[in-house]
């Protein structure tokens, strides 16, 4: 399928495999009823990989990220882990096989392009570099999403929009929960 852009017919692929025309069509008919592919019809040639929540899958190339919550892009909020069920991603954009993906409210990061509503996919961490954006809870109870940075004996979380103010924090009250490795819009802005 890869290489041709079209499915083999069942006799070619019966003689590739070495086995019979009514083995292959039995495996088709198998894998059809276990949610792994799906065809265009009984006689149609054309078959579709599906996904874990039954859509077309592009080779394989996808995973699904749980939602585990909301997060601020604005002032500091409690922090409540909610399970919000999963979202479907490109593995070739977000590889990492422990991706959590957190509901972003707010605008403080809008000019780096995270939006009220947006889904901030994130790799689990409990560090971070100078720039990074980062998950990052403050006094074990509040937690926002800010770009990183080590200021002497410090930690400063910078937003990316100008109407908010830098936030100012010792070591001992920031605890990074992970680093956004990409947004997932599902809406049109």
């Amino acid at each position: 399928m890869r290489r041709r852009g079209r499915t083999p017919s069942l006799r070619a692929t019966a003689g590739a495999l070495g086995i019979s025309h009514a083995a292959v069509a039995q495996t088709l008919k198998t894998l059809e009823a276990r949610g792994v592919l799906r065809r265009d019809g009984r006689y149609s040639r054309t078959v579709h990989l599906l996904h874990r929540a039954g859509e077309t899958s592009a080779a394989r190339r996808w995973q699904a990220v749980p939602v585990i919550g909301r997060i601020t892009a604005g002032l500091p909020m409690y922090a409540q882990q909610e399970w919000d069920g999963s979202v479907v991603v490109d593995a070739g954009m977000f590889p990492g096989t422990s991706l959590f993906a957190l509901r972003v409210k707010g605008d403080s990061m809008q000019e780096a392009g995270i939006l009220d509503g947006d889904l901030a996919i994130c790799e689990p961490r409990q560090y971070a570099r100078n720039g990074e954006i980062v998950v990052a809870l403050i006094g074990q109870e509040e937690a926002t999403v800010k770009r990183f940075y080590l200021a002497g004996d410090r930690i400063e979380l910078h937003p990316a929009n100008s109407a908010y103010t830098v936030m100012r924090y010792a070591f001992d009250q920031v605890l990074i929960q992970g680093k956004v490795v990409g947004i997932q819009r599902d809406r049109i802005a």
